[in-house]
């Protein structure tokens, strides 16, 4: 299909030009192509091994979480060339969504997380820039079990900061790093946190506000809303898609 289309498809259906977002995400279309696409290739960072693997796979469009661009404007020399030569080498368009898919209701990070634990989406809450960017719901269990539930379902492990009560009851869900939003996840009267990662003081903050925190990885808590999106994309396109996965462990 057309890279125009399928990109004017992506910015209405992700609301990448309404969302509030860090002014150096550069949400859309970071680097186009010829015009065409036939097959996409999904992850999490475009990395230069990441774009090597989605060349080695003829992918026309690399469709990621986090793009390029976060360091601001700075001259296309070292790796920030190689990068974009890379891209334009091999012919591949790069499109990125950050905040518009960490919120988004259908294959959003946060609320694909909430339906892998078995937990329906009953609100919103964590305010960024004047709008709410995290998913909660009701989850009845030991706060253990949900340790090990989300371990299982990331395959990573999870690190518990035990500060709430013994049973989860309203769980809320921020992908990424969002430790330091951990007092709105209270103020949300929320009782279990769960987000990627947290500085260290943020154990304290879990302590004194009484609220347990999981910390489950940046990387593999985002990796779940790029192969969401690229499996709507296949039943609404036909558009053939793989995941390239390149873990940090962080």
């Amino acid at each position: 299909m057309r890279l125009d289309d399928l990109v004017q498809y992506l910015d209405g259906y992700l609301r990448t030009r309404e969302i509030a977002d860090d002014p150096h995400a550069l949400n859309g279309l970071q680097v186009e192509n010829s015009g065409e696409v036939g097959s996409v290739v999904v992850a999490v960072d475009a990395c230069q091994a990441v774009i090597e693997q989605a060349a080695e796979r003829g992918a026309d469009l690399l469709l990621v979480h986090h793009g390029v661009f976060w360091s601001g404007l700075e001259p296309l020399v070292g790796r920030h060339f190689r990068r974009v030569a890379s891209l334009v080498r091999h012919g591949i368009a790069l499109y990125a969504a950050h905040l518009p898919l960490d919120r988004h209701p259908e294959v959003g990070n946060n609320v694909v997380l909430a339906r892998k634990l078995g937990m329906e989406v009953r609100g919103w809450f964590g305010e960024y820039r004047g709008a709410p960017i995290g998913a909660w719901g009701e989850l009845d269990l030991a706060r253990e079990a949900l340790r090990d539930r989300l371990a299982e379902s990331l395959g990573t492990p999870v690190r518990l900061i035990a500060g709430g009560p013994p049973r989860t009851r309203r769980v809320g869900i921020i992908t990424g790093s969002a430790g330091s939003m951990i007092a709105q996840a209270r103020a949300a009267d929320l009782d279990s946190f769960i987000t990627g990662e947290g500085q260290h003081w943020t154990y304290f903050d879990a302590e004194e506000l009484g609220l347990n925190v999981y910390y489950a990885g940046h990387y593999a808590t985002e990796t779940l809303g790029v192969q969401a999106l690229a499996e709507h994309l296949a039943e609404r396109f036909r558009l053939p898609w793989s995941f390239v996965d390149h873990p940090t462990g962080l």
